[in-house]
């Protein structure tokens, strides 16, 4: 890839940081690579400010401090943190967000898949959601966690584990079939 690629608003994933707790800085950089629009709570702020991170928004309950030039504040209103960004981004049509977080509730997502592709970042792990007939190339031995509840799940290239972990069985395509709109899986980073 040349150096000189042009990066379009929105044409990037979003970020979201609602917890930094055990996130790996180099993954963080990889997050921030091609300038996403940046949203942070108020205490997630201050320590992406520290590492020199600049932050396009910041959500609040009411009047913080701001501590960069050209940060807006969002208020979330009567939602909670999650709800006001994801709102925010799916009204300004924003495709996929990535989203790094301390604390999983799986709830406050759910209601978002349709309207966005969601990656969520939580304890060491890559959560997203897939539709029926979802297909990755995976090596062999990788841990595929299932995250939502689900019926009729089929699975080709996978060895069940347990009653939600899988393990793929060679080298090659896992997929994963099933009833409903969509689940979460989790893959280790």
């Amino acid at each position: 890839m040349s150096s000189h690629h042009i990066v379009r608003e929105k044409q990037e994933p979003a970020l979201l940081v609602l917890g930094l707790d055990n996130f790996l800085d180099e993954l963080l950089g990889q997050l921030l690579e091609w300038s996403p629009t940046v949203i942070a709570t108020s205490q997630t702020a201050e320590k992406l400010v520290s590492y020199g991170i600049k932050i396009d928004w910041i959500i609040t309950d009411g009047n913080d401090d701001v501590l960069q030039s050209d940060v807006k504040l969002m208020s979330r209103g009567n939602d909670n943190l999650t709800d006001a960004a994801l709102k925010y981004l799916t009204s300004y049509e924003y495709p996929a967000v990535n989203i790094i977080t301390d604390e999983l509730r799986l709830q406050d997502y759910e209601h978002f898949a349709d309207h966005l592709d969601v990656v969520i970042f939580h304890n060491g792990k890559k959560i997203f959601s897939v539709t029926p007939g979802f297909s990755k190339w995976k090596p062999a031995g990788e841990i595929i966690e299932i995250l939502s509840m689900v019926k009729k799940l089929d699975v080709t290239g996978l060895e069940k584990i347990n009653d939600r972990r899988y393990k793929t069985t060679e080298d090659g395509f896992f997929s994963l079939h099933f009833d409903g709109p969509f689940l979460f899986i989790a893959e280790v980073l």
